[in-house]
């Protein structure tokens, strides 16, 4: 495939273009994926409730971004996933293992978000 610098969007409508794009992987990872939509539950409910905490407006961003970092490494693994799968379902031990890097990253993801959380409010 020859790559044709002619046909770039440049300007608002690449910006454009990017944000419906953002949209689509958003809508269909909502449909799509069980654990984003459980953790965009999270993010929410957490969300609200960080408004009704006696912190600083620091420590409310260090809340926010930690749940932020839940959904960008949740949408990394599912994007890790959806290539793995795109290149081959026949089981390979490299496939695997990209799959479950991606897992352990939203793992570490939400041991940081229980860290500050955790941090914020007994502290």
């Amino acid at each position: 495939m020859k790559f044709d610098n002619n046909n770039k969007k440049t300007g608002i409508n690449r910006i454009v273009s990017a944000f419906k794009n953002t949209c689509k992987g958003f809508f269909w990872m909502s449909k799509n994926e069980a654990a984003f939509k459980q953790e965009i539950i999270l993010v929410c409910v957490l969300t609200i409730i960080s408004f009704y905490l006696d912190v600083t407006v620091l420590e409310h961003i260090f809340l926010i971004v930690s749940l932020l970092l839940v959904i960008l490494t949740e949408t990394l693994n599912t994007a890790i996933e959806a290539v793995v799968d795109r290149i081959g379902l026949e089981l390979h031990e490299l496939s695997g293992l990209a799959k479950d890097l991606g897992s352990a990253a939203v793992f570490i993801s939400l041991t940081i978000t229980v860290v500050v959380w955790g941090g914020i409010l007994c502290f």
